[in-house]
């Protein structure tokens, strides 16, 4: 069995370091605490398989957004046969609700940022829609003429269909009237 002891620096208080230190500790079945330092640092006592000791040790190194690790310093230690599983060593009431209130304010600033680059990308889309929006003007535009043109040209056909069904009908009547007259039927 290891044991190491290990001081954190960097952005790890306020951030939910803590919480991913344990979560990894858990995975991994070693055992140990978490503890933040007045110094803004955070300590982590941990023991269990070598193996798994190192994995640990790598993992917390890269903890996930908006959690910062600049440095990490490992000293061996004694292991303490007692500690069965892993927790997190909590500070004073006053003080834990600040360290929640300070890893709420750190996302909320992440999500902020991301919806600054959102608006931005609106903005562009606005101008990108309004381009459309002139796009089918112009086209109801040039929809209208062409109905117009195309309304006037059916207006005339219908009006060349009536002068020629006109003259077919009067054929047709002067027609029957002399078929009527040569029969002697008028």
């Amino acid at each position: 069995m290891r044991a190491v002891s290990v001081k954190v620096l960097g952005r790890v208080q306020r951030v939910g370091y803590r919480r991913h230190v344990l979560e990894v500790a858990q995975e991994l079945g070693l055992a140990g605490y978490v503890r933040n330092e007045l110094d803004g640092s955070v300590i982590v006592f941990v023991q269990g398989e070598d193996g798994l000791v190192d994995s640990f040790l790598s993992r917390i190194r890269s903890p996930p957004p908006p959690a910062v690790v600049r440095e990490i310093v490992v000293e061996e230690v004694r292991p303490r046969p007692r500690l069965k599983a892993f927790q997190i060593m909590y500070g004073r009431l006053a003080d834990e609700l600040q360290e929640g209130f300070g890893a709420m304010q750190a996302i909320f600033t992440d999500y902020r940022g991301e919806f600054r680059d959102f608006r931005q990308e609106f903005r562009e889309f606005r101008q990108e829609f309004r381009e459309f929006r002139q796009e089918f003007r112009d086209f109801r535009d040039v929809s209208l003429k062409l109905s117009g043109e195309i309304l006037g040209e059916v207006r005339g056909l219908r009006s060349d269909l009536k002068t020629m069904l006109d003259e077919r009908l009067a054929r047709l009547e002067r027609d029957i009237a002399e078929i009527k007259a040569r029969l002697g039927l008028s």
